[in-house]
């Protein structure tokens, strides 16, 4: 996602694709509090319970993990010392499930994002402390020195290295989403979108990309019809009715969705993702702290040991996003470039 403004778009195309009742009790305890819902997590000593009071949106599932004192070593002294590790995230007000959002406890702040953190200060050997805050003010947060690391679905971007040190951890991807039953697959070639018709949300990342594939194809003679829609609801109504082929969008939102809908008569599933990025590069999730912190390296060290170590797997599994996995943690590796809008 380029620009604060991107961003903003696609984590309403999440929450636009995610909005079920019920999960409105849950979000709606996020409140509007700009800076609200600080909580600090204890776990039994060595396990870490992912997907905890998720509503459905994730998997129970207790993954074992220790303190690995070679990787905490690496930490700032001020960090280690401290005991703790403050993490942001930018899910007021509402929450984006399955990666954000306040749980059905109705405090608990749950997600793939908390619960990854909560993996990582485990491999450090600190208490997490989750600071949930407003998209901007979890950057102030990392300014400020009152948050050590967010995971909160940032992408990398060259203009935010300029202010960020980053330890990348998942694939940022779009998707097309269609009935369980259409044997239609994208299979990453835009050509395949020809002859249909598909909805996606105004002023997003993915309609930018989706529209380029419709000139390009306009060119060749063939029609891709685009489709608007003012919600979830009405977009996969138009879904599960066929008066649309597919509909594209952020990646986690749509896994979401396939597992809320799994063992109903309007099952959907994944029919291909494309990159956030686009064609040209790869774009990447990251865990982000201020630059020149000293804390991209341990916190790469740390999700390298996750992955190799299988727990990283197990996350992704618990909330239906292994198709987002990355081989490996990188630090500051190359992101979205200065001209990319």
């Amino acid at each position: 996602m380029p620009t604060h403004l991107t961003r903003r778009s696609l984590i309403r195309g999440i929450t636009a694709a995610t909005a079920v009742a019920t999960l409105a009790t849950g979000l709606a305890a996020c409140g509007g509090d700009s800076d609200a819902a600080t909580t600090t997590d204890s776990a039994k000593s060595g396990e870490v319970v992912v997907g905890r009071v998720s509503n459905g949106a994730g998997t129970q599932t207790t993954i074992k993990v220790s303190e690995v004192k070679s990787i905490s070593a690496e930490l700032p002294a001020a960090v280690r010392k401290s005991g703790k590790l403050v993490i942001g995230e930018g899910a007021l007000p509402a929450g984006f499930p399955p990666l954000a959002y306040v749980g059905s406890d109705q405090k608990t702040l749950t997600g793939s994002e908390p619960d990854l953190a909560r993996l990582i200060a485990a491999v450090f050997g600190l208490t997490p402390e989750v600071k949930n805050a407003t998209w901007e003010n979890m950057f102030v947060g990392i300014d400020s020195g009152k948050v050590d690391v967010a995971l909160s679905n940032i992408t990398i971007t060259e203009e935010r290295k300029k202010k960020y040190e980053f330890a990348s951890y998942r694939q940022d991807n779009l998707a097309f989403i269609v009935p369980k039953k259409s044997t239609w697959n994208f299979d990453g070639d835009y050509e395949n979108l020809a002859g249909k018709t598909i909805a996606v949300g105004s002023g997003t990342n993915q309609e930018k990309i989706l529209l380029e594939w419709q000139a390009k194809l306009a060119k060749e003679g063939k029609k891709l019809t685009v489709k608007y829609f003012q919600d979830s609801t009405s977009t996969f109504l138009a879904l599960n009715s066929g008066k649309i082929d597919a509909s594209f969008g952020p990646n986690p939102g749509f896994a979401y969705h396939n597992k809320q809908t799994a063992n109903t008569p309007n099952a959907t599933r994944t029919a291909g993702t494309y990159s956030g990025a686009g064609a040209s590069l790869q774009g990447l999730i990251a865990a982000t702290a201020k630059k020149d912190s000293g804390l991209a390296k341990p916190l790469a060290d740390a999700i390298n040991y996750l992955i190799k170590n299988g727990q990283y797997a197990e996350w992704l599994k618990a909330y239906n996003l292994s198709d987002e996995a990355v081989a490996k943690s990188e630090v500051n590796p190359p992101g979205l470039p200065l001209d990319n809008s």
